[in-house]
């Protein structure tokens, strides 16, 4: 009997396309089917590049506003709908695409259901996160490339023909990124993660469906080599990666990347007597989304109380123990790939080597860091308390629930945090959320007692993507009549 095949296309300017070359992911359907899917290669990427005036065309065809209404539909239909899927008239449900996802990235059933709420939230806020991106701007300057603020006129013209986009598989809901730029009529050139091409292709599925015009939409399963035709042949592009990528792209003024996270709580004086009212946004901060996101924290610095707090979380984490993808109480995420999580480990243990900082979770938990078990490879909740503040451990990220606690005065914080996506600052201080507020090396700052992971869709997540896709120009005119 002949083993039963799904097959995710490319989608090149919408339209299904079967490659000869396959990546073969194996039985994660619930139908017992293997999933293929197409790889393309750097030559059609290039080639369609060519072409992208009619994905421009297609979106310009379209008031801003309309766009806007199709996005908030679309958030129903990707978490409701059965949308097609494959080459052959298949549609794909939500039980179905939660299992393979489940099946191809490790993360449990509930963390999938709630990075798809992520996803949705993005789209039906879809208003609210272009106002914070444009900072107020009425969406007509879409139409027109004009706004008037005041008695001020302003136009804006866009930067890039296009938008490419490499995603990783670490998280499904990193894929609210790339949305607002359909409204921005801005076509999109999608790589997704190997583990995870699943939420991209449905993302765009349920879009089309809603009303965007499917030519706006490039989906290209592709090599390395693909994804720098993607990066380096779009007029600007998005990348997820290591420090080694991070490295690789920085060169490019065209491309944003988004590495390590390096997210952060910092305990002020004020607060450090009163650690415990924070336990539990620590906690949250290092766990959430199985400790998946760059916003998830990876540091804690604290100013005293050092072997209260660390005890006090690392007794915490360690009760979030390996269970079933099924189960509802999950809260861990399995790795893909076990010999990535077996590195992991070694590291971490090596590291250890070095005085000065303690792996607290240890006495804590009921077994060893690395654990097989429910057909899965699990790393479980880490905490390191260093000692040395400069221990190799301190300011060290991990795909999993990993943190260490860092004992460092106050006034020094800041000058030791280096690059940081997030900083949560448990403070009153005026004067140092004035120091806070003024630094360079964070991207994103939670003033008070509220987790890393937490998201207004009125500020931007990591960079600002209008910024990124449109320039201003000074414009003066007696002419111009901008209503």
């Amino acid at each position: 009997m002949e083993e039963k095949v799904s097959h995710l296309p490319v989608l090149r300017f919408g339209e299904v396309y079967k490659s000869l070359d396959t990546n073969d992911l194996g039985k994660v359907l619930k139908s017992g089917a293997r999933l293929e899917v197409s790889v393309a290669n750097a030559g059609i990427i290039r080639r369609d590049k060519l072409s992208i005036e009619k994905g421009r065309a297609a979106l310009r065809a379209i008031p801003a506003d309309t766009l806007l209404s199709y996005a908030e539909k679309a958030a129903d239909i990707y978490l409701d709908g059965e949308l097609p899927f494959g080459i052959d008239g298949e549609v794909q449900g939500i039980s179905d695409y939660v299992t393979a996802l489940s099946e191809l990235t490790g993360l449990p059933h509930s963390l999938c259901r709630s990075n798809m709420f992520k996803v949705a939230a993005a789209l039906k806020n879809i208003r609210a996160v272009l106002a914070g991106l444009t900072r107020g701007l009425p969406p007509e300057l879409f139409d027109n490339g004009c706004a008037r603020l005041g008695d001020i006129d302003m136009n804006f013209f866009p930067t890039a023909d296009s938008l490419g986009v490499t995603l990783p598989s670490n998280s499904p809901g990193v894929n609210s990124l790339w949305l607002p730029a359909l409204v921005m009529k801005t076509p999109v050139f999608l790589k997704p993660g190997r583990e995870d091409p699943l939420t991209p292709y449905r993302i765009i599925q349920a879009m089309i469906k809603a009303g965007f015009p499917k030519e706006a939409f490039g989906f290209y399963p592709t090599t390395h080599e693909g994804g720098d035709a993607i990066l380096l042949s779009c007029g600007r592009g998005i990348v997820f990666g290591s420090d080694a990528t991070v490295k690789k792209y920085a060169k490019y003024s065209n491309i944003q990347v988004h590495g390590s996270g390096r997210s952060k709580v910092l305990i002020g004086e004020d607060m450090a007597n009163e650690w415990e009212k924070h336990l539990d946004i620590m906690v949250e901060s290092v766990s959430a989304n199985g400790g998946r996101s760059c916003i998830n924290a990876s540091s804690v610095m604290v100013p005293s109380h050092f072997e209260e707090i660390s005890n006090a979380m690392a007794k915490k984490l360690a009760t979030v123990e390996p269970r079933a993808r099924d189960d509802k109480d999950a809260l861990l995420c399995g790795f893909a790939n076990a010999d990535f999580a077996k590195a992991m480990d070694e590291a971490i243990d090596e590291a250890l080597k070095t005085p000065g900082a303690v792996d607290l979770t240890a006495k804590y938990r009921k077994g060893p860091r690395l654990v097989e078990k429910h057909g899965q490879t699990f790393l479980c909740p880490t905490l390191i308390a260093c000692s040395d503040p400069n221990h190799p451990l301190a300011n060290t990220e991990y795909m999993f629930p990993f943190v260490s606690v860092v004992e460092r005065p106050q006034a020094e914080m800041l000058d030791a945090i280096g690059s940081t996506l997030v900083v949560s600052a448990v403070t009153e201080n005026e004067a140092w959320m004035r120091d806070l507020m003024a630094s360079p090396d964070i991207d994103r700052l939670n003033l008070g007692s509220v987790p890393t992971n937490w998201v207004q869709w009125e500020q931007p997540h990591e960079g600002n993507l209008f910024e990124f896709l449109y320039r201003r120009r000074a414009i003066q005119s007696k002419a111009l009549k901008i209503a």
